[in-house]
């Protein structure tokens, strides 16, 4: 079973958008025998990309998964989102591997996604190689490319192949440690040939800072490098392994993935030099009854554990659970402990995901990735485990939404239909927030993006056939009074039989900001019995539900209860419920009332290059800058900023700042809105409600 463990290697596959991560991970496929056809994103007909919202976009939205066989190893490798709007599935999917391949377009450099990717396998201690991709096209330049990942990147990018011929006339590779050049035909088969004598030069220039840069992972090869001693092939590759996986330095490969070439070089790199989960050692965790930290080894004669990093949201075939086994081994049916959910859960077969299908498995040990389904209780971020050896690990957070939108339902009646069938997408994407927000009687969908919540909204029809509108959500604002006021509220009426009478004085003024309604009594000589009091408090606390200036809950006001009258025969609850209603509308009136807004507090995280342009927009936006602080090669930026102002900031921060900028929003108080923009506001929502 060591045997097998050594010979696995899972890996992810990042980059942005369009860089070629799909493409590649089809050459991969198709070179080690796994498809027998070369499929196109632009044609929709790839392994990786199968979902309609990924085949209208021609971009991953969901990580994919599947595996290959290349010189006696098994690759299980994730193609991950490259798009922002869907980064939190790439976070907790990155988890699950052992080493990363990033790929980088040639022609378009080095993007925001693969640094946040990169920072990611940095916090996981994850080795990783790089892949120059597109290498054929028109304006690609492999040195611009590798000189950018030199100036972001750390540990050292060093290069192990470079190209033969540029843009249209790329056609090959030479391979720096074997001293070998390749060139490839149309149907991406490699045939050795002599290295281009105007590249020689280059070459040999290239391998003797590849040769320094290696010998850095090994002392004794330092020393005899120093002392002229020739190293060997041999020797040279067992070093790169080493200096990989110690994560001293990074190689670099190049290639062009839909013109399958280099892709089986990279394919011997991935083997050659990136980690087994027995390389990768115990993974640490968390005993739940102590709350100490254990760990567990890629052991197969260990407990079993393993935590999840995927579900999969079917209307029809229920939920599919896809986790990692860190220890131990899984037969094809049994049952496991959620050691989150402190449950058990029971599996009647254990999957392989190979692209959209699901296969059967035979059984699963350390390193595996496997999916079961139809579990009841489990979701992504759940550790499963055996009921005797319980442990928790730790799993990345969703990243923080960044946008929000008002969602209702297209057709009258399918308003429940809706929450309950968004409920169940965000078991498949946590990274979608959903909540009620009783002020506005709005459903917020939340997301990391306008496409990424638009998605949601596109799988919502397909899988569940409930059509959708997205709308701007509406501000929650509040209403208070600034001035001390003493009122009359007199209820009286005659009827037929009893009357209704009620009769109060209130004396009405400010409170502090966040302090809330407060009610006192101070009824003296019963002039109001104390049955009826009860009954004014609730008059005052339903009437200011609704504020005067434009209908919005009042707030942050002290009521104090001082005199009144009443009637033996035709007083009652009710009629102090309403004399209250009427002092408190009387009372706002007079007491100057004001509109209130939330305020948030708001973190940016930059690179400085773009301060002068956020400090600018934040001050256009009302912003107050409260700080700011250096966190490595970003700024953090922390102000208060209206969220009304904020509703439409995550486009215009990425516009801003080259996608490279992030922020979190959370509330922190309300305050006054300026008279001016008051009035408005006021203006706009009285006339949508003539």
């Amino acid at each position: 079973m060591s045997e097998k463990i050594e010979s696995l290697r899972n890996i992810a596959l990042v980059a942005h958008s369009g860089a070629g991560k799909t493409s590649l991970a089809e050459a991969m496929l198709y070179d080690s025998g796994t498809i027998k056809r070369f499929g196109r994103v632009e044609d929709g007909n790839s392994a990786m990309d199968f979902e309609p919202e990924e085949l209208k976009r021609m971009s991953s939205i969901s990580s994919g998964f599947h595996q290959f066989d290349w010189k006696k190893h098994t690759a299980n490798f994730i193609d991950t989102p490259g798009d922002q709007n869907f980064f939190s599935d790439t976070l907790s999917c990155l988890q699950a591997a052992d080493g990363v391949v990033v790929v980088i377009d040639a022609v378009d450099g080095i993007k925001v996604q693969p640094e946040q990717a990169w920072d990611y396998a940095a916090e996981f201690n994850q080795p990783c190689v790089i892949f120059i991709n597109k290498l054929d096209r028109e304006r690609a330049d492999f040195s611009l490319a590798f000189q950018g990942a030199g100036e972001i990147f750390k540990p050292k990018p060093i290069i192990l192949q470079l190209p033969i011929g540029a843009e249209g006339d790329f056609k090959g590779v030479v391979d720096l440690i074997s001293g070998k050049a390749f060139e490839y035909d149309e149907n991406g088969k490699a045939k050795k040939i002599e290295i281009p004598a105007d590249m020689q030069e280059s070459v040999d220039s290239e391998k003797e800072n590849l040769i320094e840069n290696i010998a850095e992972a090994d002392d004794e090869l330092v020393e005899r490098y120093l002392e002229g001693e020739e190293l060997t092939q041999q020797e040279l590759a067992a070093a790169l392994r080493k200096g990989t996986l110690a994560r001293i330095f990074v190689p670099v490969v190049c290639g062009s993935a839909t013109r399958n070439i280099g892709i089986d070089l990279l394919m011997d790199l991935i083997v050659d030099a990136l980690p087994s989960p027995l390389d990768r050692g115990a993974k640490p965790g968390i005993d739940p009854a102590t709350g100490k930290e254990i760990e567990r080894a890629p052991d197969p004669q260990a407990p079993f554990s393993g935590f999840v990093v995927k579900t999969l949201a079917d209307p029809y075939a229920g939920r599919l659970t896809i986790f990692k086994v860190v220890s131990g081994t899984l037969g094809t049916d049994g049952t496991f402990y959620n050691a989150n959910k402190e449950t058990k859960e029971r599996f009647n077969q254990l999957l392989t995901i190979t692209g959209k299908e699901q296969k059967p498995a035979s059984g699963a040990g350390p390193g595996s990735i496997v999916a079961v389904a139809k579990l009841k209780e489990t979701v992504t971020g759940d550790t499963l485990c055996d009921d005797s050896a319980k442990i928790v690990y730790k799993c990345s957070e969703p990243l923080p939404c960044l946008i929000s939108f008002a969602i209702e339902a297209k057709s009258k009646g399918d308003e429940d239909k809706i929450f309950i069938s968004l409920s169940k997408l965000l078991e498949e994407d946590p990274a979608l927030k959903l909540d009620r927000i009783s002020e506005t009687k709005e459903i917020l969908l939340s997301g990391l993006g306008q496409i990424h919540v638009e998605t949601a909204v596109e799988k919502l029809k397909r899988k569940f056939n409930v059509e959708a509108i997205l709308k701007t959500p509406k501000v929650p604002y509040r209403e208070t009074i600034k001035k001390k006021v003493r009122v009359q509220g007199k209820h009286k009426k005659q009827t037929g039989g009893h009357g209704q009478y009620g009769d109060c004085w209130i004396q009405m003024e400010p409170q502090p900001r966040g302090h809330g309604f407060e009610f006192v009594d101070a009824i003296v000589g019963g002039v109001i019995p104390k049955t009826y009091i009860p009954a004014v408090e609730k008059g005052i606390i339903e009437a200011a539900q609704k504020g005067v200036l434009a209908g919005f809950p009042c707030v942050d006001f002290k009521a104090t209860l001082d005199y009144g009258s009443f009637h033996a025969v035709d007083s009652s609850e009710m009629a102090f419920k309403v004399a209250g209603s009427l002092a408190y509308k009387k009372a706002c009136e007079d007491a100057q009332p004001v509109l209130l807004e939330p305020i948030m507090n708001v973190t940016i995280t930059t690179p400085e290059d773009f301060m002068g342009d956020i400090m600018g927009d934040l001050n256009s936006r009302r912003g107050k800058v409260l700080g700011m602080d250096n966190a490595g090669r970003n700024q953090i930026i922390k102000a208060n900023v209206p969220m009304a102002e904020f509703q439409t900031y995550a486009p215009d921060l990425r516009s801003m700042t080259g996608g490279r900028g992030m922020y979190t929003m959370e509330f922190s108080h309300y305050d006054e809105v300026p008279a001016q923009i008051a009035e408005k506001i006021v203006e706009e929502v009285n006339k949508s409600k003539a």
